[in-house]
C-alpha cells in the first residue's frame, strides 16, 4: 500500500485531531482515481506532493467532498499569502474560492486580495452528493454556503443510494394516507396505542419500566409536541423535568459539569463516550436549537428529525434524561414541520427497541471514534478526571449519514410494521368480538380479555385460560373462538386497506 492522500494525508502530516475518513485516499498501482473496496485509489502520477498541503486540500475537495472537521484545523495553518497567490493565478477556480472562503471564516480575518474572483457562483456542498440546506451567498468569493446549520455547527448527510431510496419512498406522505384511510374510531385507537407503546419502548431502551404515572406524564409530553413550541433552553429544561421522576436529577439549565456514558467495566476503561465540555456544550446547543427550529420547514422533516435527535444525544446537555428527550425530539421535529396531523405519532421508539443493536451502531458511528480524543483517568471510586485532547471541530462538524438513514428506516418500520400490525390486530379483535357476540352471551370484560389472550397465543385458548374461565364462559365458546381466530390468521396478510406499497 502506498502513501495517503487528501484528508488522510492532512491528518497524518499536520497531526490533526480529527476522526479518520471512512474511505481514505491511498496511492495505489492504478491508472485512474477510483473507489476500490474501502478506499479511494489514486495513481502515483496525480497524487500531490507530500509537503504541498494546499494541493492536498484541493484534491480532497475535488474527490472526497467537504470535511469541515479537518478543514477547520488544516486551513488556519496555511499562510494566507499562499492562498492569495493561488487565487491570483486561477481567479475563476471554484475550489480555490471555496478554500479562500473557508480560510477567512475559520481564521476570522480577510485575505489581502483586493480583486474580484471570476467564474459562476459555486455551492460549498454539491447538492448531488449531499442533503443541503438554504443557500447563503458570500459575495466576496461567490460561494454559496448551503450546509445543514451554520459554520459554527454544520452536519453533513450524504445522498447514499440507501438514503435516497428512503427519501423517494415518502414515508410521511404514506403515513398520513394510511391514517386517513382508517375509520375515525379505529384511527383514534391506533394513535392511542402508538402513544402508549412509544412511551413504554422509549423507557425500555433505557432499561426502565415506567410506573403508570410516569408513563402518563411522558405521553403528555409526546402530545405536547403537536403544539409546535420552538426549542429553547427553558422549554428543554421543562421537558427534562417532566421526563425524570427523581427530583434530584431534574435540571435547572444546561449542564455546567462534565458527564459521560459508561458500561460495566470499572474506571476509565468503562467510559464509552464523553460529550463536549460544558462551555462547548452550551454553544452547540444554541446552534442545534436554531437548526431544529428552522430545518423542519426547509428540508425533509425526517432528515431534520434524525439530526436533531442524534445531535442532541451527542451533545448531552443534561446529566440525565438525554436519551429519552432525544427520541422525543424526533416527534417534536416532525410536528413542527406540519407533517403529522390529527395527533398522529409514528412509534419510532418501538421500532428502535426491536432494532437495538442497529440503534447502538448508529450511535457508535460518532461516539466510538470521538472517545479517543479524551484522556480519562481514574482518581478514586467516586471520581475520574476528563481531559479533552481533541479539537472543538470534532463536535461542531459531524457526519450524520448513518444516523439519519437509521432514523428514516425506523420511521418506515414504524409505519409498515408497527402501526399496520397494531391496526390489523384491532381489526381482528373487533371481528372476533362481533362474531362471538352474535352467537353467545359473554360478559364484555371477560370476552375482551379472552379474545386478546387468544390472539396473543396465535389463535389458541390455552388449557390454563380454559380452566381460569370455567364456570364464567360456556365451554363451547373456547372452541368457537379458536376456530374463527385461526381462520382470520390464516388469511393472506395483505395490507388491510389496499394501499400500494
Amino acid at each position: 500500500m502506498g502513501g495517503r492522500v487528501g484528508y488522510a494525508h492532512l491528518i497524518d502530516a499536520m497531526a490533526l485531531q480529527a476522526i479518520e475518513v471512512k474511505q481514505p485516499a491511498l496511492i495505489q498501482p492504478v491508472t485512474r482515481i477510483e473507489r476500490i473496496g474501502g478506499a479511494l485509489s489514486v495513481p502515483q502520477a496525480v497524487a500531490p506532493e507530500a509537503g504541498d498541503f494546499l494541493a492536498h486540500i484541493m484534491f480532497a475537495l475535488k474527490h472526497e467532498g467537504v470535511n469541515l472537521a479537518i478543514l477547520a484545523q488544516a486551513l488556519p495553518r496555511l499562510d494566507g499569502q499562499l492562498l492569495v497567490d493561488a487565487i491570483s493565478q486561477a481567479p475563476s477556480s471554484a475550489y480555490i474560492r471555496k478554500i479562500c472562503f473557508l480560510w477567512e471564516m475559520f481564521c476570522n480575518q480577510q485575505l489581502d486580495y483586493p480583486d474580484n474572483p471570476r467564474g459562476p457562483a459555486t455551492f460549498l456542498f454539491d447538492p448531488a452528493r449531499y442533503i443541503t440546506g438554504p443557500s447563503l451567498r458570500n459575495n466576496r468569493w461567490r460561494v454559496d454556503f448551503n450546509g445543514l446549520g451554520t459554520l459554527k455547527y454544520c452536519i453533513t448527510v450524504e445522498r447514499t443510494p440507501e438514503l435516497q431510496a428512503l427519501l423517494d419512498y415518502d414515508i410521511l406522505g404514506r403515513s398520513r394516507a394510511f391514517i386517513a384511510s382508517l375509520p375515525k374510531e379505529m384511527m383514534d385507537r391506533a394513535i392511542n396505542w402508538a402513544y402508549l407503546s412509544e412511551t413504554e419502548s422509549s423507557f425500555a431502551i433505557e432499561k426502565e419500566a415506567p410506573s403508570e404515572q410516569k408513563a402518563q406524564r411522558f405521553i403528555q409530553l409526546l402530545r405536547q409536541a403537536h403544539d409546535r413550541q420552538p426549542l429553547t433552553e427553558n422549554y428543554l429544561v421543562a421537558l427534562q423535568n417532566s421526563a425524570i421522576s427523581n427530583p434530584l436529577d431534574r435540571a435547572a439549565a444546561f449542564r455546567h459539569e462534565q458527564n459521560h456514558l459508561s458500561n460495566a467495566l470499572r474506571g476509565s476503561a468503562g467510559v464509552t463516550y464523553v460529550p463536549p465540555p460544558p462551555d462547548l456544550c452550551r454553544e452547540l446547543m444554541v446552534e442545534l436549537m436554531a437548526f431544529a427550529n428552522q430545518a423542519p420547514l426547509q428540508l425533509d422533516p425526517l432528515v431534520a428529525a434524525g439530526i436533531a435527535s442524534f445531535g442532541f444525544v451527542f451533545i448531552r446537555p443534561f446529566m440525565d434524561g438525554n436519551g429519552r428527550l432525544s427520541r422525543f425530539l424526533i416527534h417534536q421535529t416532525l410536528c413542527c414541520s406540519g407533517a403529522l396531523e390529527n395527533g398522529l405519532l409514528l412509534p419510532v421508539s418501538v421500532a428502535m427497541k426491536r432494532e437495538e443493536q442497529r440503534y447502538l451502531e448508529a450511535l457508535q458511528s460518532f461516539s466510538k471514534p470521538a472517545r479517543q480524543f479524551w484522556d480519562v483517568r481514574w482518581i478514586d471510586a467516586d471520581s475520574m478526571s476528563f481531559d479533552f485532547t481533541g479539537d472543538p471541530s470534532l463536535y461542531q462538524y459531524w457526519d450524520a449519514t448513518d444516523c439519519v438513514t437509521f432514523t428514516m428506516e425506523m420511521a418506515k418500520r414504524a409505519l409498515e410494521v408497527e402501526l399496520r400490525e397494531e391496526t390489523l390486530f384491532l381489526q381482528r379483535y373487533d371481528t372476533l368480538i362481533k362474531v362471538v357476540n352474535a352467537s353467545y352471551d359473554v360478559r364484555g370484560s371477560l370476552l375482551s380479555k379472552l379474545v386478546m389472550q387468544c390472539m396473543d397465543q396465535n389463535g389458541v385458548v390455552s388449557k390454563g385460560r380454559r380452566k381460569q374461565y370455567l364456570g364464567l364462559i360456556q365451554e363451547e365458546v373456547f372452541d368457537f373462538l379458536e376456530a374463527h381466530a385461526q381462520a382470520l390468521l390464516a388469511k393472506a396478510d395483505t395490507e388491510p386497506h389496499g394501499e400500494d406499497e
